[in-house]
């Protein structure tokens, strides 16, 4: 490990007591039509890394299958967000949070040790809905709070997994996005844009055409105005002939087939599926855009500069009371409480994507203290002309000691490139 990973990880263990909170949406659905079902994915997603891979059976008790997902997890490869296996049983998962009452209680089934493996081991080992809620019913799935899950069989029988419920459907079509079905109202659930887009589509009818299913996942589709990103990847899952059509970063106009058969008799590989697509100028734009999440540097500043406001407030809080009656000590005391909200804003900025893609100021409709951080780029900039010039001042006329005035310059020189970040993640306009 070297030594800029070390101090990085070393700075983020401050804040891993704290829960992380993601930002990442998505939506499927399912058609069946004279037997055949298809089941669209559309995962929505800042990440860079969008993969495919196909994993054969280890044994004549297990069954191969395929799997895409951005999200990396370490020894255990990528965490898969859909996929399907040789059975066409299918699955997408879904952010969603639970909310949890005195009602639900958690299982007493086995604890999800490893979540990754957990849920590819389900399409290795189950062949049909009701295996899968065999399966899960012998652990405690309430693991997965944030979690809505959905498994399609070949005959186009569906099994809606929530932390505390497990429900199976048999309906000809059904849509589904971030809300759990189980405690969610219509009213709520058509609030969703890209659910209630899929619904209305349905409308007019379906079919199980590539032709429909793509116009469907468009319809579906996001692509936020900011820097244009949204749909990362949509794979259409035909589950009769053992297909998946991937379309990379929400454009419908070229796609790209795999036959389960065909690449399982490859061997397990695993592929990127940006190789697979010409130049897309959308997603270049978004990988040219960095924020702490996927730039350490930026990241070590952040938490760099987390650090250095907590030393500041208190620093300055123990010398107003030790040196009320200097110049300027209203001005230590005010350093104390602008001190901990940058503090608190690192952290937020440090763990909240979804701040840096969409419109700002950023309204957060969980945490209330979260939307009122978004100001404090605009108080920053209305006050870093007046700090400079306080300063300048401090210096020329030797008022503080050395120690408090170039403190101070430290962190007004922070101020200053604070702006420059946030002017460039568009948090001014």
């Amino acid at each position: 490990m070297t030594k800029i990973r070390k101090i990085k990880f070393a700075l983020l263990a401050i804040f891993i007591l704290i829960p992380l909170e993601s930002g990442f949406s998505c939506s499927m659905y399912k058609i069946t039509v004279n037997g055949k079902t298809i089941v669209g994915c559309n995962e929505d997603a800042w990440r860079l890394t969008p993969h495919i891979w196909f994993e054969n059976a280890l044994n004549p008790l297990t069954i191969g299958a395929a799997f895409t997902g951005s999200r990396f997890d370490g020894p255990n490869g990528y965490a898969p967000q859909s996929g399907m296996n040789e059975y066409g049983l299918t699955y997408s998962r879904l952010a969603s949070r639970s909310p949890e009452n005195n009602d639900q209680k958690r299982s007493a089934g086995l604890a999800i040790s490893n979540p990754t493996q957990y849920l590819k081991d389900i399409l290795h080992l189950c062949k049909t809905v009701e295996d899968v809620k065999a399966y899960i019913s012998r652990y405690d799935h309430s693991y997965f709070m944030e979690d809505v899950f959905i498994y399609i069989d070949k005959s186009g029988r569906y099994l809606v997994v929530e932390p505390f419920t497990m429900t199976i459907g048999n309906d000809a079509k059904d849509v589904l996005s971030n809300f759990c079905p189980s405690v969610t109202s219509q009213e709520t659930a058509n609030k969703l844009d890209r659910y209630r887009n899929g619904v209305e589509f349905l409308k007019n009818g379906m079919d199980t055409s590539l032709q429909f299913t793509t116009a469907l996942s468009d319809a579906m589709h996001v692509c936020r105005e900011k820097i244009g990103d949204g749909t990362l990847l949509t794979s259409i899952w035909d589950t009769d002939k053992g297909n998946v059509n991937l379309y990379f970063y929400h454009q419908y106009k070229k796609t790209v087939q795999f036959n389960l058969k065909e690449e399982l008799a490859k061997g397990d590989h695993i592929i990127a599926v940006d190789t697979l697509f010409p130049t897309n100028t959308e997603f270049e734009k978004l990988r040219d855009y960095k924020i702490p999440q996927n730039n350490n540097w930026i990241l070590l500043f952040m938490l760099s500069t987390a650090m250095l406001s907590f030393f500041t407030a208190f620093f300055f809080l123990v010398r107003y009371f030790r040196k009320r009656q200097s110049k300027y000590a209203l001005l230590q005391l005010a350093l104390f409480p602008v001190g901990l909200l940058l503090f608190y804003y690192m952290f937020v900025l440090c763990t909240n994507m979804g701040i840096f893609y969409f419109s700002s100021p950023y309204k957060d409709s969980h945490n209330i203290f979260v939307s009122i951080t978004s100001y404090i780029p605009y108080l920053l900039l209305l006050a870093i002309i007046p700090l400079i010039m306080i300063n300048l001042k401090i210096f020329k006329e030797k008022l503080w000691d050395w120690f408090a005035k170039w403190l101070f310059a430290l962190n007004n020189i922070v101020y200053v490139i604070l702006i420059g970040l946030f002017a460039y993640w568009g948090f001014y306009f």
